[in-house]
């Protein structure tokens, strides 16, 4: 601790000038008048409490001197010194994503973290500082900023985006803003593993700040729903990721929010069940929702479109068999017709090895295969991705013998050792680059999710856009003009133009999107990553190698002594008042 302003030491003098004022002041003989001496026997209780009396007759000196004392100190700048291991410029990366939303007592991890932000904002002494935020698209905050208090409004302006923290993209961005220079990087997050930092530079040092508490979720992990002739099926999935027992009430809910379905569950420590609903009143949109006492709302629900497209499934009779029964055990309108009558299918998902079908199909088409190319060689496992068709379905111990070349202008799903394997084309197609009979997929639990999962995908017809990550950018089918997104509440959200590139809302929920001829349906969701709480901690990681000598910040106390000042001010007002001021 030391004082910045210590000349201001000789103002000392004040509390001593009242102290010898109270020792020079007018003093009074004490007299007994006869008629008072009765009074000596009431007075006893008094007297046996001398330091109370002592106390009550110099209350007025003591709050001066006090008040003075706190006055001198104040005015000498009082501070304490805080050593800081910094390089030459400081950079915070902030985690945006969902579930920085967690937290005890209404306090989340993302206001427990601008909280620190707005303190370490106070120390920077005209230092430079970089902010990014993450997301799919990091955006730079604030760089190399030295204005306080724009800092300040920047950290107040920052929100949660519900996005994935994409934390690789984040850091590739913050080496490019720092280039060779030595520097300090600050990771507001809610976990991190010390293998996903790198420490490759020697000038560069990592203060990781996690979440404080042990937080407890229980999340909706998996949704799905699908139409069956004049009712609804629905799939659920729970996962409780705390060492206790929860109990819970699991509700599904339609499009006017009222509960079709409601139950009483308990889930163990780190359970995860599967529940099936069947038979449930038709509706364009399903929401299952928890209630549970848990520290993360976000993922305590989620929402599910059923389509209004081609249900009906029409299988090539000289596809593999497993690929008949698959599809058959899921849907009983399931036709095997000849590979030269599938070209006349209409209003119906066609399952094919056939790639001139893809152009020339009027259906949505499955790809199983290809007949226009030769398959080569791999035998490796499956590397999937975050998209919504392998939500209920994992293909990572999936082993293939042989895959078929990709298409160019189709999007991967799915790789195997860096190739595609599972592919979606811009109409909304499947195509899978292998011949089943090249695989153990059949064998694994995975085979007839994923082929449900086309089933659900397929069918959502020409009234929806399907389901979204939150602020995610994709291309979609909307003739041109203007289109307006609102929300399941029927507010504005935003506008855009048909043709352009579509940005879905970061909310998660049920929205519309609207032109003066017609209307679509689309949900977004949080991605599984967001729908899991993980155990996080604050560490540091790397040093900075400095010619210079280490830096020191000082903390000013001075707001910390306002306060008293204020308040012994007041109570020696009120003892004034009291005595009388004549006196």
């Amino acid at each position: 601790m030391g004082f910045s302003n210590l000349p201001l030491l000789w103002t000392a003098v004040l509390p001593v000038i009242v102290l010898l004022y109270y020792f020079f002041r007018r003093k009074y003989k004490d007299q007994y008048v006869s008629s008072t001496l009765l009074w000596n026997e009431v007075m006893q209780e008094t007297k046996a409490s001398p330091y109370l009396k002592h106390l009550q007759k110099n209350a007025l000196l003591y709050l001066q001197l006090l008040a003075l004392l706190l006055f001198v100190l104040a005015l000498m700048n009082p501070f304490v010194t805080k050593t800081e291991t910094a390089g030459d410029q400081m950079l915070w990366i902030v985690d945006t994503s969902a579930t920085m939303l967690a937290g005890k007592g209404g306090t989340t991890t993302f206001d427990q973290h601008k909280e620190k932000m707005m303190d370490l904002a106070e120390n920077l002494n005209g230092r430079p500082i970089s902010i990014i935020a993450t997301g799919e698209e990091p955006k730079t905050i604030v760089q190399k900023e030295t204005d306080l208090s724009a800092i300040h409004r920047a950290i107040a302006k920052m929100e949660v985006t519900y996005e994935e923290e994409q934390l690789t993209k984040a850091i590739d961005m913050a080496h490019a803003l720092i280039g060779d220079e030595a520097a300090s990087i600050y990771l507001f997050t809610d976990s991190v593993e010390r293998g996903e930092l790198p420490i490759k530079s020697d000038n560069i040092q990592w203060i990781v700040k996690g979440t404080s508490d042990e937080l407890e979720n229980v999340a909706v992990t998996r949704f799905a729903a699908t139409s069956h002739e004049d009712s609804s099926l629905a799939l659920v999935q729970l996962k409780n990721q705390t060492k206790n027992d929860k109990a819970l009430t699991l509700s599904i809910l339609n499009a006017q929010k009222e509960i079709l379905a409601e139950e009483e569950l308990l889930l163990k420590a780190g359970e995860e069940v599967t529940k099936t609903y069947k038979n449930l009143p038709s509706s364009s949109i399903l929401t299952a929702s928890i209630d549970v006492e848990d520290d993360y709302k976000a993922d305590n629900s989620m929402v599910a479109l059923i389509g209004s497209g081609p249900s009906q499934i029409v299988v090539d009779q000289q596809m593999h068999s497993l690929v008949q029964k698959g599809f058959q055990a899921l849907n009983e309108e399931v036709k095997i017709a000849p590979a030269d009558q599938l070209q006349d299918v209409d209003d119906a998902i066609v399952v094919t090895n056939r790639t001139e079908l893809l152009q020339g199909s009027k259906s949505p088409v499955v790809l199983i295969g290809r007949n226009d190319e030769k398959a080569e060689e791999i035998n490796l496992q499956v590397d999937e991705s975050e998209d919504a068709l392998f939500s209920f379905s994992s293909l990572q111990e999936v082993y293939v013998s042989s895959i078929y070349p990709p298409f160019e202008d189709f999007a991967t799903i799915a790789t195997i050792g860096g190739k595609p394997f599972v592919q979606r084309s811009s109409k909304g197609d499947i195509v899978i680059l292998t011949d089943i009979q090249s695989t153990d997929w059949p064998l694994h639990p995975s085979f007839p999710l994923f082929l449900w999962g086309i089933q659900n995908e397929l069918t959502q017809g020409k009234t929806t856009l399907g389901a979204f990550f939150p602020n995610e950018r994709r291309a979609v089918s909307l003739p041109s003009g203007e289109w307006t997104i609102y929300s399941s509440d029927n507010e504005y959200v935003s506008s855009l133009d048909g043709g352009s590139e579509f940005r879905a809302p970061m909310l998660p929920g049920s929205y519309t999107v609207r032109s003066n001829e017609e209307e679509k349906q689309f949900v977004v969701q949080l991605s599984s990553q967001e729908r899991e709480i993980e155990e996080g901690r604050s560490f540091e990681l790397g040093s900075v190698k400095q010619n210079r000598e280490e830096e020191a910040t000082k903390k000013p106390l001075l707001r910390w002594l306002l306060i008293p000042i204020l308040l012994l001010l007041a109570i020696e007002w009120e003892v004034q008042r009291r005595r009388g001021f004549a006196n």
